[in-house]
């Protein structure tokens, strides 16, 4: 069933967009804003495309995913083509993602690196998660780390594939699990500092363009990301 959109819902909505063409909308996505309706989903970054739909009522289309509480750069298609266009550009991995991650433990060994570990879906307490196993499907995550403390590390991380929940999955089986991520082992309290929530944010975003060429799509990392950072003695990219 399709939620109509409040004034307010319009106004949020267009309050998350950070740059837009004639092919695509991209959307800073909040961390606890799911992308999809689902159990417990009361308004979702798809209901919210609603608020760019044309006068015949067609509206734009994810091309991607970002977990609930992951946040940063997502962009919808703006038309049928454009729709085609990114999904394939997705599929054939000629997109370039760039994620910054605060993980628990300090800088992983050697700070800059590469996870190649396949990954197969299972199943722990009745949740769905992403385990480490020989028969699943290949993943590969290149990292750098960019700021360290012996308790924390912020990382730069991009996904060469793009497996569910890779990121947090393959940083946890190298000893660093990202900070407030409950399910793959992280902690939500480091030394004397709370974790607020799962510290993944999608920071860029580089895709082809239609009309040739290549466009960079870049979000900083929220107030509540770089606040904890700081407490934790780390440095973050300036905005």
């Amino acid at each position: 069933m399709t939620r109509s959109l409040s004034s307010d819902d319009i106004a949020f909505a267009r309050s998350l967009v950070i740059d837009e063409d004639a092919h695509l909308i991209a959307f800073n996505k909040p961390s606890g804003l799911a992308v999809q309706g689902g159990s417990g989903v009361t308004l979702s970054l798809e209901d919210l495309l609603a608020a760019f739909a044309k006068s015949n009522g067609k509206r734009p289309r994810l091309v991607h995913r970002l977990d609930r509480e992951t946040s940063g750069v997502i962009v919808a298609a703006r038309t049928k083509p454009a729709a085609a266009f990114f999904s394939e550009a997705f599929s054939k991995r000629d997109v370039r993602k760039t994620y910054l991650a605060v993980v628990c433990g300090g800088s992983p060994a050697p700070a800059d690196g590469e996870i190649a570990l396949a990954l197969k879906k299972s199943a722990r307490r009745g949740l769905d998660i992403m385990e480490v196993a020989a028969d699943g499907q290949a993943a590969l995550t290149r990292y750098r780390t960019l700021s360290a403390t012996s308790e924390a590390a912020l990382l730069e991380l991009r996904p060469e594939t793009g497996r569910m929940h890779q990121l947090r999955a393959h940083i946890a089986a190298i000893g660093r699990p990202i900070a407030g991520d409950g399910k793959y082992g992280g902690l939500y309290r480091i030394g004397g500092t709370d974790i607020p929530r799962l510290l993944l944010h999608a920071a860029a975003l580089d895709v082809p363009r239609m009309d040739g060429g290549r466009k960079t799509v870049v979000a900083p990392p929220p107030p509540e990301f770089a606040a904890t950072a700081r407490s934790l003695g780390l440095e973050t990219p300036a905005g």
